[in-house]
């Protein structure tokens, strides 16, 4: 599929939702600062960004709604996915950091020896139903009810993509197992294990029986997960953190085109890649 970095990944909409959320972060920042440092049981905080790259299981979609007066509500059996990280964006476009499929995480450290924590973690995901494909789909159109194989095409039946983006925004809480206990100066590996649960703003960009609708950000569901890899330090502060994740997302009302919905769901498996920096206090 070709790229589009404009059309899909810097709506005016995005850019003020962007802006929204790097308030948000800074007044959670300041707030858990505050918090810490009076009688709540944080020993420090860190910060990481960086890209990730996925794999979706096939999923079920069901559309309901109508388009232009003809109503609809069938579902698309056994569909299938796939992201678009954009990676090369790194280097053709190193200006506009958030074109590829990015990772933010804000984490509070519970205790001193760092080996607990609670994450505030945004993965700006991608996934988009690969054009042509032929799909059992069942259910009514207008009038007419049909049970069949159809090749579902951009201009024929639907085409459907959370590309601005999936978004998962979730709560971690971390475990670590730092391997070098009494140099942590830098050079030394960090284990982990992560626990998340939390939700889903996408804005779904579809297509329904030729009419086209770029959506607005929306609450749209549920996911949870579960992430395991390791950080390595290359000075006290500064670490690469490297991990693998897993996990399910529930989209229980994305909207579609003149106000119809579309529920799915789907595992996935994501690749994460990110620099960090430690606070401490």
């Amino acid at each position: 599929m070709q790229n589009t970095y404009q059309a899909r990944n810097c709506p005016k909409g995005k850019l003020k939702t962007g802006r929204m959320a790097t308030l948000v972060v800074l007044l959670v920042i300041t707030g858990f600062t505050a918090v810490g440092q009076s009688r709540f049981p944080i020993k420090g905080m860190y910060l990481q960004w960086g890209y990730n790259t996925e794999w979706y299981t096939k999923s079920d979609i069901h559309f309901k709604g109508s388009v232009n007066g003809v109503p609809h509500d069938f579902t698309a059996y056994s569909v299938r996915g796939v992201d678009q990280n954009d990676m090369d964006a790194i280097w053709k476009k190193p200006i506009e950091i958030s074109v590829p499929q990015y990772n933010y995480r804000i984490g509070f450290y519970l205790n001193k020896e760092k080996t607990k924590a609670i994450e505030i973690n945004f993965d700006h995901t991608k996934y988009i139903v690969s054009d042509n494909q032929r799909l059992h789909v069942k259910g009514t159109i207008g009038d007419k009810y049909i049970d069949q194989d159809t090749l579902v095409t951009r201009d024929g039946l639907f085409h459907f993509e959370h590309t601005n983006g999936a978004n998962f925004y979730h709560i971690n809480y971390v475990q670590f197992w730092p391997l070098n206990k009494t140099n942590r100066k830098a050079g030394y590996f960090v284990p982990m294990l992560k626990l998340g649960a939390g939700f889903m703003i996408p804005k779904t960009d579809v297509t329904m029986f030729g009419k086209r609708l770029d959506n607005k950000f929306h609450l749209a569901g549920y996911m949870a997960s579960v992430e395991g890899g390791v950080k390595y330090y290359i000075s006290r502060n500064f670490f690469f953190e490297v991990t693998g994740k897993t996990g399910y997302a529930k989209y229980t009302n994305a909207l579609t085109v003149d106000g119809g919905k579309a529920t799915h769901a789907f595992g996935y498996l994501e690749a994460i890649a990110t620099i960090g920096y430690d606070i401490n206090w």
